[in-house]
């Protein structure tokens, strides 16, 4: 199953409800999930970590490309979502958020300041991929809410723990931020990923 993004939010009470569908391909192993998407002012694309200053895709770029400009559209400050959910499909790489709906304490993207209201149906996610069994957590926040709902340990950043969950055996790695906030370089980021998906058998 493979959802088209809604480009709405809907707002009760200050909830937001997440704008973008779950991008399964049917064929992944692995399932990547954030915490939230910022305000869609803030995307330079219809699709995950849209962020022009978020690093997601540069990441991907040097890991899979050495190169990290290989999902931007030359000469404008947005990525290539087509490039992205072409790679994405090929290389079997799902991607959701651990809310489903969020209330935004303060007027900005930090998961510091987000109150999630609803949490993700994570077996809902599994039962449409059932070849995953790597789930990566991209942030603090999808961090503690994954490891609440799997009954797994918390991971040091770069590590991973392994459980069960709904019969199915999971490994949880938890990856740096690719927010520019987060307090590492960029390849140093790109290394740790690297390393994750070499020992996942990705590349």
């Amino acid at each position: 199953m493979q959802g088209q993004p809604r480009l709405f939010r809907t707002m009760t009470n200050n909830i937001e409800r997440h704008p973008l569908s779950p991008f399964l391909p049917q064929q992944a192993q692995l399932l990547m999930l954030g915490s939230f998407p910022p305000k869609q002012e803030r995307w330079s694309m219809d699709f995950f970590y849209p962020n022009w200053i978020n690093d997601m895709w540069r990441i991907m770029g040097i890991i899979f490309y050495d190169d990290a400009h290989h999902f931007e559209i030359k000469g404008e400050k947005r990525f290539d979502r087509t490039s992205i959910t072409d790679f994405c499909n090929e290389r079997g790489i799902a991607l959701y958020d651990t809310a489903l709906e969020v209330r935004r304490l303060r007027d900005n993207a930090s998961d510091k300041y987000l109150e999630i209201v609803t949490p993700t149906d994570i077996s809902l996610l599994l039962q449409s991929i059932p070849l995953c069994h790597t789930i990566v957590t991209t942030g603090e926040k999808a961090t503690d809410t994954i490891c609440n709902t799997l009954q797994l340990p918390r991971p040091q950043v770069g590590g991973y723990s392994r459980g069960s969950y709904i019969n199915r055996n999971i490994t949880l790695y938890r990856m740096p931020s690719s927010s520019r906030a987060y307090p590492m370089s960029l390849h140093n980021k790109a290394a740790i990923y690297r390393t994750m998906f070499r020992d996942i058998g990705m590349i």
